[in-house]
């Protein structure tokens, strides 16, 4: 009947192997976070040479992605909306253009994004 209760020591060893414990969990976090994070990460263009559409749209993040035309043109690839962007997405992809030393072609209906083929 009478449970003898835990002693200072005890209780401190306790909270000592606690302790460690969160610090292993906290590394693995810290490890799988990092870890999706480089799978996440969209893939860089290569630097130099040629780039294909498929080098640009490996640049988008899936959603944006999704709502974008690629075309192949002489010295350009041509990035058009899918469907009407919104000022959220389009600054989102007109930063991502400019990273890529493209730009915004303001053309009435035929407005378009366009990245060099020639990587620099």
């Amino acid at each position: 009947m009478g449970e003898k209760k835990p002693s200072i020591e005890e209780l401190s060893e306790r909270i000592d192997q606690l302790l460690n414990i969160l610090s292993i969990i906290s590394r693995d976090l810290s490890d799988i976070s990092n870890a999706l994070k480089e799978v996440s990460a969209p893939a860089a263009v290569p630097t130099g040479g040629v780039r294909t559409i498929e080098d640009v749209r490996t640049l988008f993040p899936e959603d944006l992605k999704n709502m974008l035309m690629f075309e192949e043109v002489e010295e350009y690839i041509i990035i058009k909306p899918r469907q009407y962007l919104g000022s959220e997405n389009f600054a989102k992809i007109a930063s991502i253009v400019r990273e890529e030393d493209g730009e915004y072609i303001s053309a009435g209906r035929e407005s378009h994004f366009r990245l060099p083929k020639e990587i620099s």
